[in-house]
C-alpha cells in the first residue's frame, strides 16, 4: 500500500510538471523584444502576451536623447506609471516570463503597471530584456518591491532579440528548475 500510494504522489507530481502552463508576457516598443518574446513562447510551448500601452510610444517618445520625450520623464519619475490597454490574465499559469527592453538600466515603466495590476502570488516570475547592452542591473529587486510579495522570483537574464530557440530553452531549462 505505501509503494501505491508513493507512486500515486510521484505521478502526480510529474503530471503536476508536465502540464505546467507558462505565459510570455513582454512589452516591446520597436520589435526587438517581440521577436525575443516569440522566440522563447515557442521554444517553451508557452502562451503569449503583449502588454499593450494605452498611448503607444511613438519614436519622439523614445527619444532617449531628449530629456523631454515621454520615455526620459517617465525613466525619471519614480512613480510614473504607464497605462494598459489590455487586460492581461496570469491566474491560469504557473510560470509568467515577463520580456522587456532596458530603459536606463530599467524596465519601462508599463512593465511596473504590470507587476503591480496582476496577482503574481505562488507563480514563478522571470525577468527577460533585450538591450543593447546593459543588462537587467537593478530591476529584478525594483520590480519584486512593488510584484507580489509570495511570487517567486527567478534569475533574470538579457538576451539579445535574436537569440536562438536552443539558447532560451538551455536557459529557462537551467533557471525553471
Amino acid at each position: 500500500m505505501k509503494k501505491l500510494v508513493f507512486a500515486i504522489l510521484i505521478g502526480g507530481l510529474f503530471m503536476a510538471n508536465v502540464n505546467a502552463k507558462t505565459l510570455v508576457a513582454y512589452f516591446s516598443a520597436t520589435g526587438n523584444t517581440k521577436r525575443l518574446s516569440q522566440t522563447v513562447a515557442s521554444a517553451l510551448g508557452a502562451d503569449i502576451v503583449e502588454i499593450e500601452p494605452k498611448v503607444p510610444y511613438t519614436s519622439s517618445d523614445l527619444d532617449w536623447t531628449d530629456k523631454k520625450s515621454r520615455s526620459t520623464v517617465e525613466c525619471n519619475d519614480p512613480s510614473a506609471r504607464s497605462e494598459i490597454k489590455n487586460k492581461i490574465a496570469v491566474s491560469p499559469y504557473d510560470t509568467v516570463i515577463i520580456a522587456f527592453p532596458i530603459w536606463w538600466y530599467n524596465a519601462p515603466k508599463i512593465i511596473y503597471t504590470f507587476v503591480e495590476s496582476v496577482d503574481l502570488s505562488g507563480k514563478k516570475v522571470v525577468p527577460i530584456c533585450t538591450s543593447g547592452g546593459s543588462g537587467l542591473g537593478r530591476t529584478p529587486a525594483d520590480l519584486q518591491k512593488v510584484g507580489s510579495k509570495t511570487a517567486d522570483w527567478r534569475k533574470g537574464t538579457r538576451f539579445s532579440s535574436s537569440a536562438s530557440a536552443s539558447e532560451v530553452k538551455k536557459y529557462f531549462d537551467e533557471v525553471l528548475k
